[in-house]
C-alpha cells in the first residue's frame, strides 16, 4: 500500500500577508499534499488548519513557521511523525532542535520553502 507523502506546515495561517499562508498556497500549486497546524482552527481554500496536534500519516517534510521560542513544545511531536526532513524557514533557525533531529536521523535544512519551490528544488 503506497502512502502519499505530505508536507506539514507548522504555523499555518489564513492571513495572506503571512509567509506561512503563501507557502501553503504555493505548495498546493506545485501539487504537494499539505496538512497544517496553526494557532487556531480554520480553513484555507478547502485545507483544514488544525489547532491541535494531529497524528498525520505520511508526513515527509515539516516546514516551520514558528520562531525558536515556540518550537520546543513541538519537538517530540515532530520527531514522532518521523519526517524525512524539517525545513527551517528564515527566522526559525534553532541549533538545539538541529541536534535532536540529527539524533533521530532526520535531515534538516535552513532554507525558504517559497524560494525552494520557485527554484524547483523542493
Amino acid at each position: 500500500m503506497k502512502t502519499e507523502k505530505k508536507t506539514l506546515v507548522m504555523g499555518a495561517s489564513v492571513n495572506p500577508e503571512r509567509y506561512a499562508y503563501r507557502a501553503v498556497k504555493m505548495l498546493q500549486q506545485h501539487g504537494h499534499p499539505v496538512v497544517a497546524i496553526g494557532k487556531k482552527e480554520d480553513n484555507l481554500d478547502g485545507l483544514h488548519i488544525e489547532k491541535e496536534l494531529v497524528d498525520f500519516d505520511g508526513v515527509d517534510t515539516v516546514t516551520l513557521y514558528l520562531n525558536p521560542m515556540n518550537q520546543q513544545k513541538y519537538y517530540d511531536y515532530i520527531i514522532g511523525l518521523k519526517p524525512k526532513r524539517v525545513v527551517f524557514n528564515p527566522g526559525t533557525e534553532n541549533p538545539e532542535f538541529y541536534t535532536l533531529l540529527k539524533d533521530h536521523n532526520i535531515e534538516f535544512e535552513v532554507a525558504c520553502t517559497l524560494v525552494m519551490l520557485s527554484l524547483g528544488n523542493y
